[in-house]
């Protein structure tokens, strides 16, 4: 028999394989990136803490800037479209994180630690090194696509972590932003709500490290963790404002998997839109036939609020 820790490292790299296939990546490939005016920028110990970072050309003043996160389940810093941003102005810092997998390899508890601590300091070590890349300290805002959106939503939704009693330079730095965007996203990793929302989908248990069926058995024991851990239990009136969009509607198309609609469903975003009317914060949805008023799409809701135009 494999020691524990092989077996929960071969599980959440059976788990990661599913929703990997799940999620069905595009099949005509996007076109590559442009070179990054800084490539593998190190923000922290660990190899798999690294920034690339696209800075629009000829900006005469600073500029304001998207993070954007990467996988949970393997490294990897994952591409958004620059043409969305360039023409205003603004930067991208495209993130690769510790994963999942490094968690459960590491012992970790809980796993889910490592990846949303990541995201903290990545807008922190931004925040501190701004002007190396003539980047606007007071307006950054984070946002990710699919697994990428919860530590952007964990980000704006925990609150200030700078530490100022840290040696660290980096922990002593704000890690606020003005706003979250999240791209089928899965806003929360409790499973008692995900059945909820979204009746029948088995997602994000490795948070835990364990299986799906596990963590929903297991939820009371392990509410303390999802209570620190999970955005939707960390929403609150001050929370950076969050843009939620997805591409279905509320009827499962014909030509993709129940899998995979389940984990990209628009119904996720319309739970956490009731809790935040519930608490006072402010949350947009938009997908098919539920367009948002102020703002035409997820892209134009980063300009406005990072620029004010």
């Amino acid at each position: 028999m494999k020691p524990p820790i092989l077996r929960a490292t071969a599980l959440l790299l059976s788990i990661s394989a599913t929703v990997l296939s799940a999620e069905e990546k595009p099949a005509a490939p996007k076109p590559a990136p442009p070179t990054p005016t800084a490539a593998d920028v190190s923000y922290g110990p660990n190899p798999h803490q690294l920034l690339d970072i696209y800075v629009p050309p000829n900006s005469k003043e600073p500029c304001p800037v998207l993070i954007w996160y990467g996988g949970l389940w393997q490294p990897s810093k994952h591409a958004v479209d620059l043409g969305h941003f360039f023409p205003s102005h603004i930067a991208v810092i495209a993130v690769e994180s510790r994963t999942l997998t490094d968690a459960v390899q590491e012992k970790a508890n809980p796993p889910i630690s490592y990846p949303m601590n990541d995201a903290v300091r990545a807008v922190q070590f931004v925040r501190l090194n701004a002007a190396k890349w003539n980047l606007d300290p007071k307006r950054i805002a984070v946002g990710g696509g699919s697994q990428g959106t919860l530590p952007a939503l964990y980000v704006g939704c925990s609150g200030e972590h700078a530490d100022a009693n840290s040696k660290d330079p980096v922990e002593q730095t704000s890690s606020k932003v003005i706003c979250v965007a999240a791209y089928r996203s899965q806003p929360t990793i409790d499973p008692k709500r995900m059945q909820e929302w979204v009746p029948g989908v088995a997602w994000g248990a490795p948070a835990f490290g364990m299986l799906f069926e596990e963590s929903l058995k297991r939820r009371e024991e392990l509410l303390p963790v999802i209570q620190k851990w999970s955005p939707d239990w960390l929403l609150n009136k001050d929370a950076a404002p969050i843009y939620f969009e997805n591409e279905w509607g509320m009827t499962q198309p014909a030509d993709f998997t129940e899998a995979n609609y389940k984990v990209h469903s628009p119904a996720w975003g319309m739970g956490f839109h009731q809790l935040a009317e519930a608490v006072g914060a402010t949350v947009h949805n938009k997908y098919p036939d539920h367009p948002t008023e102020k703002y035409k799409d997820i892209w134009d809701f980063i300009v406005q609020s990072l620029t004010g135009k």
